[in-house]
Parts: C-alpha cells; sequence; structure tokens
C-alpha cells in the first residue's frame, strides 16, 4: 500500500475480530509513531502498550468512547512527556503526528484502529493516570484500540474546495 492509498483508505475501525495481533506488529506500529515530525526534533512521546485482556476490559469503563476496547486485542496509549519537550507547549502537535503514524501503519499492516481523546478532558486524563500510574509529568494524549478489522467502513473523499484559500484567506 502506498502513501496515498494509505492516507485516502484509513477509516475508524470500531469492531475486532478475536485474533491476536503479532507482537511484530506493535513494533512496526511504534517504531512508526517514533517517526513522526516533531518539534526541534525533541521527540517528546511515551507510549504505553496494553496487550493483558484484563487491562483492555478494564479500560472500557474510562469513559464512554472506548467501548471498543472489549473487542480489540491491544491499544497503545500515546502520551507527550513535558520533561522531553525541546520547545514548550509543542507536545500536543508531536504526540498527534506520533498517533496519526500509529493508525496509519496499523491500516498499511491490514489493522484496524480508532483514534480515542484523552487530552485535554481532566477527568480521562485522571483516569489513565490512575490506571496506568502515569507520572504527572507525562501526559495521555489519545488511546488507540488495535485488532484485525471486523468492519470495513467506506471510505469516501472529504475535499472541499469551500475549505482551500490561497495566498490569503
Amino acid at each position: 500500500m502506498d502513501t496515498l492509498e494509505a492516507l485516502c483508505t484509513r477509516r475508524s475501525v470500531r469492531k475486532f475480530e478475536d485474533k491476536p495481533v503479532p507482537e511484530e506488529m506493535v513494533r512496526q506500529i511504534l517504531e512508526a509513531a517514533m517517526m513522526a515530525p516533531s518539534a526541534g526534533n525533541g521527540q517528546p512521546w511515551q507510549f504505553i502498550v496494553i496487550n493483558e485482556r484484563e487491562r483492555l476490559d478494564a479500560m472500557a469503563n474510562l469513559h464512554p468512547y472506548v467501548q471498543m476496547v472489549l473487542q480489540a486485542q491491544v491499544g497503545i496509549i500515546v502520551c507527550g512527556d513535558l520533561s522531553k519537550e525541546k520547545y514548550p507547549g509543542y507536545w500536543v502537535q508531536d504526540c498527534a503526528a506520533a498517533m496519526q503514524n500509529v493508525l496509519l501503519a496499523g491500516h498499511a499492516l491490514g489493522l484496524g484502529s480508532v483514534w480515542t481523546g484523552i487530552y485535554p478532558k481532566e477527568e480521562r486524563v485522571a483516569g489513565y493516570r490512575a490506571m496506568f500510574n502515569i507520572p504527572e509529568h507525562v501526559i495521555p494524549l489519545g488511546f488507540a484500540p488495535i485488532g484485525w478489522p471486523a468492519q470495513r467502513p467506506k471510505s469516501e473523499s472529504r475535499f472541499n474546495p469551500n475549505r482551500v484559500h490561497y495566498n490569503t484567506y
């Protein structure tokens, strides 16, 4: 799958097959995540991989939009490590780029995933922080449940020329 095909066909998957995701694929996804651009190449990210069924199931209570975790075989929490920021405040952009790479790499490998937001919802940040012993200087940005897709959402072009401005707004 080439890059443009991956970008144009990746969709959020919320239903997964009961089939394990090989550890090598998880590593490939993490390697892709760490190739994301970051301000000053600071790479202020940390990743928490959840692959224990009990932990995945317990996550369903963290917030209302992660119920698909009950079917996922693995999940990745993308976190911003404030102690690793080269340019303070850019961790959100840096980690968002890493999360996008998680989603695209999974898709390129034939897996499905969905970005579930954590930050800036304080109650979600607190819940993830407590459940996964995340230190205060590390902020969970988002969680991606990952697995073999049990659905194939259609992909349609979202190009809207009304949202494009040249040289000035």
